[in-house]
């Protein structure tokens, strides 16, 4: 068995490979891991399969041991942000060929958010940034 610091190796390497393939990539997450920045009503069992493949995500970053992309559900976009200790499962969901992981044992101390931001709460969004404004330096 390995390390769980090989984690974040074997998750970007399978992602890597679906991708090059023409696969679509999903990963399996346990939705009650600390962090977890995901909508609710997708779940299954406490259990969340998203689409990371570049056509169904934006902005997707997988460093510091954390997964962070923008994506539509339900029409609406959002900001997820997933551990990567939290990944049950990454595979192509054309052949299912991937690699699954032991379930997570859930920590009882808060994680730090990704780097870039905080986690948000997937169920109350931020409020609107403000907007940016211009002004003449003379």
């Amino acid at each position: 068995m390995l390390p769980e610091s090989a984690k974040p190796y074997l998750l970007n390497a399978v992602y890597q490979w679906c991708v090059d393939q023409g696969h679509t990539p999903y990963i399996l997450v346990v939705v009650a891991y600390p962090g977890m920045s995901v909508p609710s009503g997708y779940e299954k069992d406490g259990r969340m399969i998203l689409d990371v493949s570049p056509r169904a995500c934006h902005s997707f970053r997988m460093a510091d041991g954390w997964i962070s992309f923008n994506a539509r559900f339900g029409g609406v976009a959002r900001t997820v942000d997933v551990p990567m200790a939290a990944v049950a499962a990454i595979y192509a969901a054309e052949t299912q060929e991937g690699m699954g992981f032991a379930d997570p044992e859930i920590p009882t101390t808060p994680l730090p958010p990704p780097e870039g931001g905080g986690v948000e709460n997937a169920d109350n969004p931020p409020s609107k940034p403000e907007r940016p404004s211009l002004r003449v330096v003379k």
